[in-house]
């Protein structure tokens, strides 16, 4: 083994412990921050932050280390690789005289002459033997050079001929399963739920006071008495747990527990997107905004729709939102298939109706970004464009309508609590195992005013083909 090699070798087992060391460090200080959070508190005690510090200079410490040695590693490694170029270029001119005459002689360990490759390979590797070294090198060459050494193959990776030696490499990280987040929910109006309640009520004008033109002087001026009433909305739970061996929890090289939390807490953010959206008012369930009374409704009757009837049904929501809520609305809500139809119809010559901004649009009923979810893809009338894949798709006789929200998304109101987790080792300990729970609570109402929302739904909704 060359000088370089040997250094190199030293230096990943250096490496590898500062990696590992780093790695616990890293644990200590996260299970810190984990207490304080199981504990409710949103600051660390003296001691705690004392402690953090301190673990936080000694990984800082050992990152620069890490850094250095990398670097080292790097040039050791183009150096280490350089000499075994040297070396394996000085032994194939050695043998270039070799080949010359490989196809002309007997193979060097044929059948039946008399030489043995595993005596000569323990003669070369025990006894320093150059005859048998001279041996094997030529047989090397040969098998580099002669097609039929390539084809007589016992082993290879199939399993059970040689596979089982060349495992398969599981990186330390893992894919996510996608969730379909929170859009909606992030549009309306978030504020933190008040605690020690359940439920909000919100008081509310339901008649209002009047003026008018005072018929003459000393006359009795309008008198219209104000009458109230509120808007609830009650507070609802959302919880979900994951249990698991307690193995899997110390044994695995992942931090298993971590990512189930994360996945749990994904869903938990699609879970309010959909309440939001389709909450029914009962079974625990808050009133999402397709529960509302009282909002505007557009009803679109057609088997055979046209982009060109869906816009006036679009306006005709917008122009309701104006005139029964006296203020514009915000942002119109699609399924991203909604938005897709509308990106794939073109006009009579072919043209898309919804083109790029960067084209500078001119009679054309709307523009678009980007195709994504949960974010503004575009805008058309005037307002952005939001798609959401929580919109149903099964509505209407058919079960196969979605539909279209317009609203002033300000006017909604979400109370959220803060998410939290728990991790649970008694409860199941007799079987060796440990629960992982995330939940939160949350309150809703669209009904604040539900004038500044407008819902396009019916036929003209059904499934589009592309």
């Amino acid at each position: 083994m060359s000088t370089a090699s040997e250094m190199l070798t030293r230096l990943i087992a250096k490496q590898n412990e500062a990696s590992k060391a780093r790695s616990d460090l890293d644990s200590k200080r996260a299970a810190i921050v984990q207490l304080a959070d199981d504990e409710g508190r949103s600051d660390l005690n003296a001691d705690e932050d004392s402690e953090f510090q301190d673990l936080t200079g000694q990984i800082r410490s050992l990152d620069e280390q890490i850094a250095a040695r990398a670097e080292r590693i790097t040039e050791l490694s183009e150096e280490d690789k350089r000499s075994s170029d040297a070396a394996l270029a000085f032994r194939q001119a050695e043998m270039v005289g070799t080949r010359v005459t490989v196809n002309s002689e007997a193979r060097m360990y044929e059948k039946g002459n008399g030489r043995s490759y595993f005596a000569d390979l323990a003669k070369a590797q025990i006894n320093q033997d150059v005859d048998a070294r001279q041996r094997l090198e030529r047989h090397a060459a040969e098998v580099r050079i002669d097609p039929e050494y390539q084809e007589q193959r016992d082993l290879n990776r199939t399993d059970t001929s040689g596979g089982y030696f060349v495992p398969p490499l599981w990186l330390a990280d893992y894919v996510e399963l996608a969730r379909a987040g929170r859009p909606t929910a992030n549009l309306v109006t978030n504020l933190p739920l008040p605690p020690g309640t359940d439920s909000i009520n919100v008081p509310k004008i339901s008649t209002g006071t009047a003026t008018a033109i005072q018929v003459g002087d000393g006359s009795t001026p309008q008198e219209t008495d104000l009458a109230d009433t509120s808007v609830a909305c009650g507070v609802k739970t959302i919880a979900g747990q994951q249990d698991m061996s307690i193995q899997l929890f110390e044994q695995s090289p992942f931090n298993f527990d971590q990512i189930v939390m994360a996945d749990l807490a994904a869903d938990y953010a699609t879970k309010v997107d959909v309440q939001v959206l389709s909450g029914s008012n009962a079974n625990g369930q808050v009133k999402g905004i397709y529960g509302a009374t009282s909002v505007n409704t557009v009803t679109w009757t057609d088997t055979t729709p046209t982009v060109s009837e869906f816009y006036s049904k679009l306006a005709d929501g917008i122009q309701k939102i104006h005139t029964n809520r006296f203020m514009a609305p915000t942002v119109i809500v699609m399924h991203p298939r909604r938005w897709a139809w509308l990106l794939a119809s073109v006009d009579s010559q072919g043209r898309p109706l919804v083109v790029p901004n960067g084209q500078g649009p001119m009679n054309a009923i709307g523009s678009f970004a980007g195709v994504v979810s949960e974010q503004v893809v575009g805008s058309l009338q005037g307002l952005p464009v939001v798609t959401d894949p929580s919109i149903p798709i099964t509505d209407g006789t058919g079960t196969n309508e979605d539909s279209i929200i317009v609203m002033r998304a300000q006017d909604c109101v979400l109370y959220e609590s803060a998410l939290r987790t728990r991790v649970l080792p008694e409860v199941l300990s007799g079987t060796l195992q440990v629960r992982t729970q995330v939940y939160g609570y949350l309150a809703f109402t669209a009904e604040r005013q539900p004038k500044s929302i407008a819902l396009l739904q019916g036929s003209g909704f059904a499934a589009p083909t592309f």
